[in-house]
């Protein structure tokens, strides 16, 4: 064996075996009602420390934009609902639009999307609803236009409940009433290469029936799988049954295989007392499996988490301003495994007993959206498995050294 591929061999492994920083599925969301929030600057540092790739914004802040030039971090911005329907009367108001929010900031700031509206078509305005696919096309074509965003896509958010039912997951179907208005909205996002976007939150449907074994399921904890007698997948939590209720509807209104994009999922540490479930346990449980899960699949659905902060100015109740993964000073609200290992930033997290955990019985490897019949990773933090994968990759680094130590001090001296 030659002295410079063994080096180059060590060195592969050691560069493989390091932490892992971002994924490239995993987002989280940064709304901005409220007056506390750290400088946008400050956000975007905090951030690139994080294991999130992706960042949804609800408007087009240009300070916000700005502030994530060359980090890396791809936004997906959004156009507030009161403003469908002026891009969707006037061409020159979309093109206007685009000349204002994207080109100023491309190529420096990485901007993936644009989401026209956030959950219209359960808003209660069947007129904006009817503006909707006049907006994005709009939108789109403006884009189109302008060759340095001619790759950024166009999409529009949904709310869980344009599904008229979703359980079993194989049955997942659309409101009839809806058809009108969703089937060309899907079949421009079908002509455009653009994901379906939704808003699932097993919070919900927890609070709806707060039996223990609806929050394991809830929470990606062990407990009685669910079975599916349409497709006969048996799930073990409620996230993949959700979206894959999602996946149902989009085949059965003939959309198979469309790309579906998870735009807000998330639970609150915080609520009202007849707020059933809100608390810091279950968020960090929620969160930090969601994580782990998703690093689990095969092929993991891009996933934004909500919240960045608290919006403090929410209305409401308690809950809905109580979602923040940081605070304001940019220290973690509790440690769901969020900051990348050796980060530095946030100093010591929330001081709350880690979330249950559980041992690993099976690998899912479904990546449809899939289920698995077991957790399919053991339910510890980003950075405990950080550590785990460069403590076993130094061990195994050592391992050859033992073996080739002499060629290799003789290479090295």
């Amino acid at each position: 064996m030659s002295k410079t591929p063994l080096f180059l061999l060590f060195f592969t492994l050691l560069h493989g075996f390091s932490p892992s920083s971002s994924e490239p599925y995993l987002g989280v969301n940064y709304g901005e009602l409220a007056d506390n929030l750290p400088p946008p600057a400050s956000t975007a540092h905090l951030l690139q420390s994080t294991v999130f790739s992706n960042l949804r914004l609800y408007n087009a802040d240009p300070a916000v934009i700005s502030a994530f030039s060359g980090t890396g971090i791809s936004l997906l911005l959004g156009v507030s609902n009161s403003d469908i329907p002026s891009l969707a009367g006037d061409p020159s108001a979309a093109a206007a639009w685009v000349s204002t929010n994207l080109l100023p900031f491309l190529p420096s700031t990485s901007i993936s999307a644009v989401s026209v509206g956030n959950e219209v078509l359960n808003s209660g305005d069947s007129s904006l609803s009817s503006l909707l696919l006049p907006a994005m096309s709009n939108l789109h074509a403006a884009i189109a236009a302008a060759p340095s965003a001619a790759s950024v896509k166009v999409s529009t958010v949904h709310s869980m409940a344009v599904l008229s039912q979703s359980d079993p997951p194989s049955s997942g179907a659309f409101h009839s009433d809806l058809a009108g208005i969703l089937q060309p909205i899907l079949q421009f996002l079908r002509d455009n290469n653009s994901p379906f976007m939704i808003n699932p939150y097993p919070y919900f449907a927890y609070r709806s029936d707060p039996r223990p074994e609806t929050l394991a399921f809830c929470l990606f904890q062990p407990g009685p799988a669910r079975y599916d007698p349409g497709s006969g997948i048996p799930y073990s939590n409620m996230f993949d049954a959700q979206v894959d209720a999602i996946r149902a509807a989009l085949r059965a209104a003939g959309f198979a295989g469309q790309e579906v994009v998870v735009a807000e999922t998330g639970w609150p540490y915080k609520g009202d007392d007849n707020e059933v479930g809100a608390s810091v346990e279950n968020a960090r449980a929620y969160n930090g499996n969601l994580v782990a899960h998703l690093r689990a699949m095969t092929e993991p659905v891009a996933t934004y988490i909500f919240a960045m902060y608290d919006e403090d100015l929410k209305p409401g109740p308690t809950s809905e301003r109580s979602f923040g993964l940081f605070r304001p000073d940019l220290t973690p609200t509790y440690d769901a495994g969020l900051l990348n290992s050796g980060s530095g930033l946030g100093g010591s997290s929330s001081p709350v007993a880690p979330g249950e955990t559980s041992k690993p019985e099976e690998v899912c490897m479904t990546g449809t959206g899939g289920a698995c019949s077991r957790p399919a990773v053991e339910y510890l933090t980003s950075a405990a498995v950080g550590k785990f994968v460069y403590i076993f990759g130094i061990s195994l680094l050592l391992g050859f050294a033992s073996v080739f130590g002499v060629e290799l001090m003789v290479m090295m001296a």
